[in-house]
């Protein structure tokens, strides 16, 4: 089942999931400083088929287990999740910069792209979506098919990557004014990714 404003409302669905990846995706951006095109559409698309696959993993789950569990519990702890990975991974950024900075007559080390912490990023600013998933089941109760789930969250993944390429673009255009100031700029970015596993813990609690 297809219609111009079911996908306009997948399209806002994405384009919601995405705002944590783009504000991580500028701050790798900034702190990568060996990004090249290749590293930053790795970025964008690793962020996108994360955004892409945790509304599968949410359907499918609540689709096998139907009644069996209360599939609200993925909204009790997903945003814990998320705020421990980017938490520990804002913090790391922080401390790592920190004491590069503290040591004498030693120029900080740049930091370089590490597919490692993109992965645990991707996996982070995605949870959330597991819920998105879950709620396809009411759409797959009135008749959609799980191929057009599939388009729906290929919609999500897509809408992903554009964002954050954008997002990685920006960052890296920022992070010019702290070339010569990297652990700032590294300092910077972790601010922010603690600034979003809050504001993800916050909006899981309320």
């Amino acid at each position: 089942m297809w219609s111009w404003q079911l996908v306009l409302q997948v399209f806002l669905i994405g384009v919601s999931l995405a705002m944590d990846a783009f504000a991580v995706s500028i701050c790798d951006g900034m702190c990568y400083r060996d990004l090249n095109k290749k590293k930053g559409g790795t970025i964008a698309l690793l962020f996108g088929a994360f955004q892409m696959a945790m509304p599968l993993v949410g359907f499918f789950i609540a689709f096998a287990l139907s009644q069996a569990i209360d599939t609200s519990i993925i909204d009790r702890f997903d945003h814990w999740v998320a705020f421990i990975l980017l938490l520990f991974i804002g913090g790391k950024m922080i401390v790592d910069a920190v004491l590069e900075m503290r040591k004498p007559g030693e120029q900080l080390t740049p930091k370089k792209f590490n597919i490692a912490e993109v992965l645990v990023q991707g996996i982070a600013t995605s949870i959330d979506a597991l819920a998105v998933g879950v709620s396809f089941i009411a759409m797959y109760s009135e008749g959609i098919t799980e191929v057009t789930i599939w388009g729906y969250t290929g919609i999500i993944g897509a809408t992903t990557v554009l964002i954050v390429a954008a997002g990685v673009l920006i960052g890296s255009r920022v992070g010019k004014l702290f070339e010569r100031k990297t652990g700032i700029a590294q300092i910077l970015g972790g601010i922010v990714l603690l600034a979003i596993g809050l504001k993800i813990l916050i909006e899981g609690l309320i």
